[in-house]
């Protein structure tokens, strides 16, 4: 996965960007937030370098939450961007990959990327699972 160095934020004794920022020699050149947690979000966006570091948002946020970010923070260089779907474009390129899998040209297993499979009635069930935290994707049926 090409991790390096494990981090344990409750064993640190102090915040996690400043620890990332002392064992790189002054940030990361990029971090990835993948909880949806504000607090790590603004964890993430901390230990990125000044001047070039980036900060990617994965996580699904609740709303309607602010980023925990003054906007000053952005004056020294750092930026954040958001990556829905690995940045896949669905107006422009879904087209494309259906017709592809569907003249069997492009293998992919659809199935491992669902959670969850429950009736269309248990749909508010299904939402709060995702909110949880519990579902990644859940396909509902009649």
């Amino acid at each position: 996965m090409g991790v390096t160095d494990f981090i344990d934020s409750k064993a640190c004794g102090k915040p996690v960007h400043e620890v990332i920022r002392e064992m790189t020699d002054g940030g990361v050149d990029y971090s990835f937030e993948c909880t949806g947690i504000n607090d790590v979000l603004r964890e993430a966006f901390l230990s990125t370098h000044d001047g070039w570091g980036l900060t990617v948002v994965l996580g699904i946020h609740a709303t309607p939450k602010m980023m925990p970010l003054h906007p000053m923070e952005l004056f020294d260089g750092r930026r954040i961007t958001g990556c829905v779907f690995g940045d896949f474009k669905g107006k422009s390129q879904l087209p494309d990959i259906v017709d592809k899998c569907m003249n069997g040209e492009l293998n992919i297993n659809f199935d491992g990327f669902i959670t969850q499979k429950m009736p269309f009635s248990d749909i508010n069930k299904a939402f709060q699972l995702l909110e949880e935290g519990k579902s990644l994707r859940c396909v509902l049926h009649f």
